[in-house]
């Protein structure tokens, strides 16, 4: 290395901390078209780390086929090592909720011009069109009866059924846009015979289905208004309809046989999953919040009741349930088929209905109270909305005195803004410098005396009174480690009581912060990934992008980056450095509320020949 006695050394380093933003690196960006409507559509673009084709993957768009849904559904959370996804998981969330194949007209023969977008259809075909212009393929995901076979073998076996088979338009199809001919065929049973491998039934294997569309004699003319046809035709894109049947009833089985026939197009074109995953749990309500008169915010769970006056404003903003999308809700004899965040004035006992797609997961009863018990006679002065839990007596018809003690249900708490609900005994994981706040305890009845005490930190200091609700607390800093189990700092006490009495108790499991791996794009050596402790070897002219960094942290909260000392604050910072401060042997830092947690060092000198960017020390 020659030695650089009076030239300063300069090193650029770009900081590009954008994770949802940044070219070169999955991401997943999300599109809701006619949001807070029983026609809610979500749109997922899911982008691999390298540049590939572009599959559109369409469920939903006959509400009666949850093995077409359910199975698109899975593709929305997908990590993409290479070639990109448009899942558009739920194209008729409004017949998924009732669980029809149509409302106003079946959506899957809409793809014809059309004089008006009266209807909803319509205004939702015509986003379809816009994503498929952006695609390489297209597959629409369906349910079809019976199964499908070449030749007549019975009422449920013969060439008008659907099931179980792969659908295109032609065997062979000549591409004007593309200027190259499309094998559709070859491409189906090509995948047909790699799935059918895997699935034990002969009964349940697939077979290329040739609805032979363009054909003057096709038995199925109908399909030339349908969303494949229109891929095909107008864009030159290969498309295809996955059916599998309606007869087989387990629809774990029909998921999983669909996402097989996806995941084996997915390797024929090319685009490669990071990290695939099927999740078929029953879908469970966590909670609802409901907002009474537009002010007064509670909390109810599955089978709660919510008692009311009459005429008092009700409105549902919020679902929790194991499952992010295909919720809605169903106030019975208000609104439509999907109330979530709709305001109605109740006047008579209702329920409201939960949904995940068409099957229920839960519902809350809302009764109106009478006006001896509503306080309607004084006015209303000081009435509050009563929750009564599930399998508990309902409210007896004269008043009586509480009991001493209220029963504990569950603890609201804010976690970097994110809320959770917790019951008694259940575990809060944390990542040390996560910022909590405890919300509100809710009880089965008054909760004036009751107490949520964190044991390990206190909020108000001039007078220590056991009562932690509303503080922001930063577990990296204000938590005292002897309150801790064993004094080690790994698990923490909330300790619900009322009146000195315990009525419940949550774990908090803490973990330490950890960086997993950086990475970094070299301006004259590509990109590289780089552990806690690797050394990043540069010349004096290369030119460095911090383009992701990795921790066990969620979404990265409070983790900051910093290059010799200096902490990088916006997008495309441009640093520069002396020879001196270039000696800085910590390089880039990542940190979290102060707590060091991982390095990458720097190393400047001159090329050598063969690979001398990682450097191991």
């Amino acid at each position: 290395m020659k030695k650089q006695s009076c030239i300063c050394i300069i090193l650029s380093i770009v900081f590009l901390f954008t994770f949802a933003s940044t070219k070169g690196f999955c991401k997943t960006e999300q599109e809701v078209y006619f949001k807070n409507t029983e026609y809610e559509l979500n749109v997922y673009k899911v982008y691999g780390t390298e540049k590939g084709k572009t599959l559109m993957i369409i469920g939903g768009i006959q509400g009666d086929e949850p093995g077409g849904y359910l199975s698109a559904d899975l593709y929305a959370d997908m990590a993409l090592r290479k070639g990109n996804l448009i899942v558009v998981p739920r194209a008729n969330f409004f017949s998924i909720i009732e669980h029809k194949r149509a409302i106003n007209w079946d959506m899957n023969r809409r793809f014809i011009p059309v004089k008006s977008k009266e209807y909803y259809e319509d205004k939702i075909v015509e986003i379809l069109k816009g994503l498929m212009a952006q695609s390489d393929f297209f597959l629409n995901l369906h349910e079809g009866s019976g199964f499908f076979r070449e030749s007549y073998e019975g009422d449920l076996k013969n060439p008008m059924r659907f099931g179980q088979s792969i659908i295109a338009d032609a065997d062979l199809y000549h591409s004007n846009q593309k200027g190259a001919d499309i094998h559709l065929g070859d491409i189906a049973r090509k995948i047909a015979n790699h799935v059918n491998a895997n699935i034990a039934n002969p009964q349940y294997h697939f077979r290329f289905n040739n609805h032979r569309t363009f054909e003057e004699n096709t038995p199925h003319a109908e399909q030339r208004k349908s969303a494949s046809f229109y891929a095909l035709s107008s864009y030159g894109i290969p498309a295809f309809g996955i059916e599998t049947s309606k007869e087989i009833k387990n629809i774990e089985a029909k998921v999983r046989m669909q996402t097989m026939v996806i995941n084996s197009f997915m390797d024929e074109f090319d685009i490669i999953p990071e990290n695939p995953k099927v999740a078929l749990d029953p879908p469970r309500l966590k909670y609802v919040i409901v907002s009474v008169n537009g002010s007064q915010n509670i909390m109810a769970r599955d089978s709660d009741e919510i008692k009311i006056r009459k005429g008092d404003k009700i409105k549902i903003s919020q679902i929790e349930a194991n499952y992010e999308r295909g919720l809605s809700v169903d106030i019975l004899g208000m609104g439509t088929a999907n109330d979530l965040n709709k305001e109605f004035a109740i006047t008579a006992s209702t329920k409201a209905l939960v949904r995940k797609d068409s099957f229920s997961c839960g519902e809350i009863v809302i009764s109106v109270m009478s006006s001896e018990f509503a306080g309607e006679g004084l006015g209303g002065t000081g009435f509050q909305p009563v929750i009564v839990g599930a399998g508990l007596k309902p409210a007896p018809t004269e008043p009586v005195p509480p009991p001493k003690s209220p029963n504990f249900k569950y603890l609201i708490v804010e976690v970097n803004g994110l809320r959770q609900v917790l019951s008694h005994n259940e575990h809060l994981k944390i990542i040390k410098g996560d910022r909590l706040k405890l919300l509100d305890v809710i009880a089965d009845r008054n909760t004036d005396g009751l107490k949520v005490n964190f044991l390990g930190f206190v909020g108000n200091k001039a007078n220590n009174d056991g009562e932690d609700r509303g503080y922001l607390i930063n577990t990296a800093k204000d938590l005292w480690l002897k309150y801790s189990k064993n004094g080690k700092g790994l698990e923490y006490n909330i300790a619900i009581s009322y009146k000195d009495k315990r009525l419940g108790q949550i774990f908090v499991d803490m973990e330490e912060p950890k960086l997993n791996y950086i990475v970094v794009k070299h301006g004259q050596g590509g990109q590289r990934w780089y552990a806690d402790g690797d050394t990043i070897a540069v010349t004096a002219k290369d030119t460095l992008e911090v383009v992701d960094v990795k921790t066990n942290v969620n979404g990265n909260v409070g983790v900051k980056v910093n290059v010799f000392g200096n902490e990088l604050k916006s997008e495309k910072q441009k640093i520069t450095f002396d020879k001196q401060s270039a000696k800085n042997r910590d390089g880039i830092v990542i940190t979290r509320e102060g707590i060091v947690i991982g390095k990458a060092k720097i190393r400047i000198g001159e090329p050598v020949a063969g690979n001398n960017l990682l450097i191991k020390e």
